[in-house]
């Protein structure tokens, strides 16, 4: 039987029960319910714990472990491949580029593995998904990795090769400047002692008898010899589809199959030959085509300079 509860009036000088409400009756048993609840289920897990063994709260540490540790290894898996991305986005875009090697197409990068299951292995765990998804990811990085050291390694070779195709060019003067007076130039001509109109291959350097002539690029001496036409000619080899050819000289001091640098003495200038003049008559060819040698000069003028040997060359008379 519940308790009755009185309060006293000080009006009437008498006892009155205190009057209960409806809904203070349901809300006191809505909240000794939950209270109820509440201190049964954080009783269940403190209890849980308590029956849990040290074996099992160990694995349930590892576990936790694991997942912290897989979860970091997914983010620095992230972090390569985004580094991997800007490597390769260089790799293709810059330095393939500027040694005119065919980009790596993106297929080739980025393939996966086909055939069998590789990952069959791993299958049957209670993390076998996590377990594979990461080996993927690892064995792709991987591959991609194996594709950018080979691409990395041809652009070293590259390299070396850009090198020495540099040094092989014939880019400078065979003749000093300040050594040479006039120099005509790749042009059809009236020949001076033939006197026909014929194609003027080369350039032709007048010059006192005895000024040093210079190999214009790496090479070797592919002829240094005597010639009806050419008088003293040497030849030379550069490699890459690059000849250069030196005639009329008074001296040769290379001989055939000799190595030569860019600058290196190889003569000196004469009056050999079907020549008018002491004179230097030198010719760049490419591929087995006589190309003007004017252009061939970067290594040695500055823009003034080339424009005015260009203006000469147009308007001198060759000497052979």
């Amino acid at each position: 039987m519940a308790k009755v509860k009185y309060y006293y009036d000080e009006n009437t000088l008498s006892y009155r029960k205190i009057a209960v409400k409806k809904s203070d009756k349901y809300r006191k048993v809505i909240f000794s319910f939950l209270g109820v609840v509440l201190i049964a289920f954080f009783g269940f897990i403190g209890f849980s714990q308590i029956l849990m063994s040290p074996s099992e709260r160990a694995q349930k540490r590892e576990l936790e472990n694991l997942k912290f540790h897989y979860e970091l290894i997914e983010k620095r898996l992230e972090e390569s491949s985004s580094i991997l991305s800007q490597l390769q986005e260089r790799d293709n875009n810059i330095y393939r580029s500027y040694f005119e090697a065919n980009p790596i197409p993106e297929e080739q990068r980025k393939a996966g593995f086909g055939g069998v299951n590789r990952y069959k292995n791993l299958e049957g765990f209670d993390n076998s998904d996590l377990i594979t998804k990461l080996t993927k990811e690892v064995d792709i990085l991987s591959k991609q990795m194996v594709v950018q050291s080979k691409s990395l390694d041809e652009i070293v070779e590259l390299a070396k090769e850009k090198k020495k195709m540099l040094a092989a060019i014939p880019a400078i003067l065979p003749v000093k400047r300040g050594d040479f007076y006039v120099a005509s130039g790749y042009k059809m001509r009236m020949h001076p002692i033939l006197k026909i109109n014929k194609f003027h291959k080369g350039m032709d350097f007048t010059a006192p008898k005895g000024t040093p002539v210079y190999a214009s690029g790496d090479g070797k001496i592919h002829r240094a010899q005597r010639s009806s036409t050419f008088g003293n000619v040497i030849y030379i080899d550069h490699g890459y589809g690059y000849k250069t050819i030196y005639a009329h000289l008074s001296k040769m001091v290379v001989k055939r199959r000799q190595e030569v640098k860019r600058g290196d003495l190889i003569g000196y200038v004469g009056n050999t030959g079907l020549s008018v003049a002491p004179h230097l008559h030198y010719e760049v060819h490419k591929n087995d085509r006589a190309v003007n040698p004017i252009n061939f000069y970067y290594g040695d003028l500055s823009l003034d300079e080339f424009a005015n040997l260009q203006k000469t060359s147009e308007e001198s008379q060759s000497y052979d």
